[in-house]
Parts: structure tokens; C-alpha cells; sequence
């Protein structure tokens, strides 16, 4: 059930409805085996390490750049595929992640690249609300998530 919750999740995040498909894209997709798209990887491993534990590897639902801004929404889950049990995690220890109010590992981040190294300044695990359509963020990152701003 957790991962059909988890598609519908990614296709509703990914603006597959009439609204998101009819916007124009100002920005591109890293592709797998660049170095862009590891870097970003790289940027928000040791935030979603800290709260589910290593080793994890994300599945990628959708990756967004556009200059020095970025912006993913992925899943994590360990090497191999095999899934996350959250009341295992570091985060369910120091009572920061609750599974029963949390949409499993779906994990969405807002990057900025500063010089060659690309941040994760913004990340939420598990949100059940698409939290980076705050009007302050949508200023900051509209370039990456204009289909999600009004």
C-alpha cells in the first residue's frame, strides 16, 4: 500500500496533471552517470543518513536544475532495493520521525549551489504536504518550482 501511496505521491509531485504539463520548463534534468546529478545525491545523503541511517541510495522520482538552483524529489531505501523500516531508524530513536504522520522515505529537497559544491538547504522526509510551495521558498526557488507556486 506504501508504495502505491508513494507513486500517486510522486505523480501528483511531478505535476502530471493538466496544470504542471502546460507550464514552460526553465529547467533541465541531470542525467543518471553526471556528475550534477551526483552531486546533488551527495548534497542530501548525510541529511536523510542522520535521520534513517547508512547506507541508503535514493530513487529518483524527479530532478530539477535551472543555474545555481535545484530541486529532487526522491525515495530512499537501502542497497538493493530493500525498504527502510522507520521505527529501525536513528530518527525514530530521537523521536524526530513518526511513521503513523509520515508519508514513508519520500524526500524532497531545495539545492543552491554555492561555487562548485551544491547545498541541500531545504529537505523534508516523509512530508504529507507539498511544504516547499511556501510563498517565501517559491521567490527563492520559482526558477525549479514554478508548477508548484500560484
Amino acid at each position: 500500500m506504501r508504495r502505491f501511496v508513494f507513486r500517486i505521491s510522486m505523480c501528483l509531485l511531478a505535476g502530471l496533471g493538466p496544470t504542471g504539463a502546460a507550464l514552460a520548463q526553465d529547467w533541465t534534468v541531470p542525467e543518471r552517470g553526471t556528475m550534477t546529478r551526483s552531486a546533488l545525491m551527495d548534497a542530501l545523503r548525510p541529511h536523510v543518513e542522520w535521520e534513517l541511517g547508512a547506507p541508503i541510495e535514493f530513487v529518483v522520482g524527479e530532478l530539477r536544475v535551472s543555474g545555481n538552483l535545484g530541486f529532487a524529489a526522491v525515495a530512499a531505501q537501502r542497497p538493493g532495493g530493500a525498504p527502510i523500516d522507520i521505527r529501525q531508524t536513528p530518527g525514530f530513536a530521537r523521536g524526530t520521525l513518526d511513521p503513523d504522520v509520515m508519508d514513508g522515505t519520500s524526500i524532497q529537497a531545495l539545492y543552491r549551489k554555492s561555487g562548485e559544491t551544491w547545498v541541500a538547504v531545504h529537505h523534508a522526509i516523509g512530508a504529507t504536504d507539498v511544504w516547499f510551495s511556501w510563498d517565501p521558498l517559491c521567490e527563492e526557488y520559482r526558477p525549479v518550482i514554478s508548477d508548484y507556486c500560484f
